[in-house]
């Protein structure tokens, strides 16, 4: 059995990372030369090399590959190990805090909830609703949550993020539009529709994706009214007064007899991620974003990198 030192294993995934020694070494606060001597010992421990130097920094083997593959969920599991053991020790395992919109959520918050309580015994997920994303944000940054699930593109550098679904999008439509008959719309039939603005969005690139700007053919969308809430958005739709754009789910949370949804076959998907920030308990959130990915389904396109 080979005996594996955590630290020089925590040290080659950062290498792993960043592909540059000198980077690496700056992030772990080591000496190039220390770096460069864990690395050595793992491979000597491991009788395998695992990364070659090169003019502008370092490559993997596929011996390097398959450690880095394997080794972030070691590391993670020892981690979250580590932790459970420090508050068993204290008598408590704590609270894992879980912000959310519930039309975002409603699917499968509870499950998630339950998936992780019964897979870290001691451990407590509360979940907080929230109506809009600019309060999740709010509430991450003040340290009053652990993370929370929000629609990406975020346009913020604040946090970290991990994709758990995606869907395709949806328009909601007045009753009597020219378009209600139709199974589905393409973008090109809502060119002359203004899209309504609910104030939810964290940023200009947030927004762009919601509202599908620019359009397929590079187009500007139609901007329509900018509204308070969601609910104001949908009495507007009503009204004839626009459009609006949603991830399809929503269509089955927030139903209305005046309303009409409808897919639309050419808008990008949606993504729902889990969004922490770099302080926060990183074991506990890999082993929810796992969870969560399993109740969804929700599986990295292959010719992605996965989440960081």
């Amino acid at each position: 059995m080979v005996d594996l030192d955590i630290r020089q294993l925590q040290s080659f995934l950062v290498v792993a990372q960043e592909l540059n020694i000198t980077r690496a070494s700056a992030r772990l606060h080591l000496s190039q030369q220390t770096l460069s001597t864990q690395i050595q010992q793992l491979e000597r421990a491991m009788g395998v090399t695992l990364l070659v130097r090169t003019s502008r920094g370092v490559l993997l083997t596929p011996a390097g590959a398959e450690l880095e593959r394997g080794g972030s969920a070691v590391v993670s599991d020892i981690g979250e190990l580590t932790e459970r053991v420090r508050a068993a020790d204290q008598g408590r395992l704590g609270t894992l805090r879980i912000a959310c919109c519930p039309y975002a959520t409603a699917l499968f918050a509870t499950e998630v909830a339950d998936a992780m309580e019964a897979a870290v015994p001691g451990l407590e997920v509360e979940l907080t609703t929230v109506r809009t994303p600019p309060e999740e944000r709010a509430l991450l940054l003040a340290g009053e949550v652990d993370a929370a699930f929000m629609w990406l593109p975020l346009g913020d550098n604040h946090f970290q993020h991990a994709t758990v679904r995606s869907d395709r999008r949806a328009v909601a439509l007045p009753a009597g539009h020219r378009l209600a008959d139709q199974e589905a719309v393409t973008l090109a039939d809502l060119a002359d529709e203004p899209v309504l603005r609910p104030d939810i969005f964290l940023s200009e690139e947030n927004l762009c994706h919601w509202i599908a700007d620019p359009r397929p053919d590079g187009s500007p969308a139609r901007r329509g009214p900018e509204l308070t809430t969601v609910e104001d958005a949908l009495m507007a739709v009503a009204r004839g007064k626009g459009v609006w754009l949603a991830p399809e789910p929503l269509s089955a949370w927030i139903p209305a007899s005046t309303i009409q949804w409808r897919p639309v076959k050419d808008a990008a998907t949606s993504d729902l991620a889990l969004v922490w920030t770099d302080r926060k308990r990183q074991p506990l959130i890999a082993r929810m974003i796992a969870e969560v990915q399993k109740i969804t389904g929700w599986t990295a396109p292959t010719d992605q990198p996965s989440p960081a």
